[in-house]
């Protein structure tokens, strides 16, 4: 084999090596649940989702989550970030006496644990409710 061809061969064989290890390298998968959300509330009413994050089947603390509220049209309506208790569970708040009534998403977005955050998948769980007059 002339010196080139095994060059060749050589850096193919390292990029598929490399490829493999980045598809591997992403498996900190951590999910935020939902607890009984509600779909329906009335402007003025305070709402609170709550839930917990799952990382392989267990409540998972310290997983830094992003709080994202958008309107019917993608307007960002709010938006937090804070990682989830001793015990895995998150609660977020949302004041609703200066909304206007219609449909708005809450996004909740797994950034994982710090030390994963490298690997990390960026799952998300997304709740579509509804604002009515009271």
């Amino acid at each position: 084999m002339t010196p080139n061809k095994s060059f060749v061969i050589a850096c193919l064989l390292v990029s598929l090596l490399c490829g493999i290890s980045f598809s591997v390298g992403a498996t900190h998968i951590s999910k935020p649940v939902l607890i009984e959300p509600k779909t329906q509330y009335l402007v003025g009413e305070k709402i609170v989702i709550n839930g917990w994050v799952d990382y392989n089947a267990q409540p998972t603390a310290g997983v830094l989550l992003n709080f994202r509220v958008t309107a019917e049209k993608g307007a960002l309506i709010d938006e937090k970030s804070y990682p989830s208790d001793k015990q895995g569970h998150f609660q977020f708040e949302l004041d609703t006496r200066n909304l206007q009534p219609g449909a708005y998403t809450i996004t909740i977005t797994s950034h994982c644990l710090e030390i994963h955050r490298d690997i990390c998948s960026y799952n998300e769980e997304a709740l579509t409710f509804n604002l009515n007059n009271p």
